[in-house]
């Protein structure tokens, strides 16, 4: 029954998962001089989440569980939304020695955000969005 539904479903969830994967590896911040960063640059211990989560919607995926991969899936999700609000964080804190807030708050917004995070989201909402159907 793999090439039926069930396993249409299954590539699509992996696909999902393939894009999560392969966009902790795309640049998704820009920092001014130094250059693009991805997940790793960021921070290894939230590439290392990233990886291990994703892992866990493989495993919820491989053995059609339709529970275990939507709450791997929201986890994902949940962890890129709390990266950006601190990488934003981060950004602003990292220019505190400026006197002005005005001044501080200029230079914070050099620090760019990058496609890499579209693919990211696009994957975690596949993961969510295509659920595997039980026989």
């Amino acid at each position: 029954m793999y090439f039926g539904i069930l396993g249409i479903m299954k590539n699509i969830q992996l696909l999902g998962v393939v894009l999560v994967v392969a966009g902790s590896f795309l640049p998704l911040v820009h920092v001014p001089i130094i250059g693009n960063w991805n997940y790793w640059k960021l921070d290894h211990f939230l590439a290392i989440a990233c990886w291990i989560l994703a892992a866990g919607s493989v495993f919820g995926i491989v053995n059609n569980s339709i529970k275990t991969a939507k709450i791997f899936g929201v986890l994902l999700v949940i962890l890129f939304v709390f990266t950006l609000f601190a990488v934003k964080l981060q950004a602003s804190e990292y220019f505190s020695f400026m006197p002005f807030k005005s001044w501080q708050d200029k230079l914070a917004g050099i620090v760019k955000l990058r496609w890499g995070w579209i693919v990211e989201f696009l994957g975690a909402f596949i993961i969510i969005l295509a659920p595997i159907r039980k026989k």
